[in-house]
């Protein structure tokens, strides 16, 4: 059963890594995140940046994970050691 829409946010993250690499020598990863609804879209410099542009429309739409969020579990996971 479909959540109704106005509690359903999606977003599109695409991330590449950037051949080039920063001053260091060191690869960076490079992307951006879009919010699906309304086209909004920010390039990332950190994927942290990802967390804190969904956290604009949880605010927005008064919906705060607590925690034990399973969105943060996974960013914190996937981004561990970048």
């Amino acid at each position: 059963m479909d959540k109704p829409s106005s509690t359903v946010q999606s977003f599109i993250v695409k991330l590449w890594l950037d051949e080039f690499g920063d001053e260091m020598g060191r690869h960076v990863w490079r992307g951006y995140i879009t919010h699906v609804p309304d086209g909004q879209r920010r390039y990332l410099k950190r994927l942290s940046d990802i967390d804190d542009f969904i956290r604009e429309y949880r605010i927005e739409l008064r919906f705060e994970c607590g925690p034990r969020s399973r969105l943060l579990d996974w960013l914190k996971r996937w981004t561990k050691g970048f």
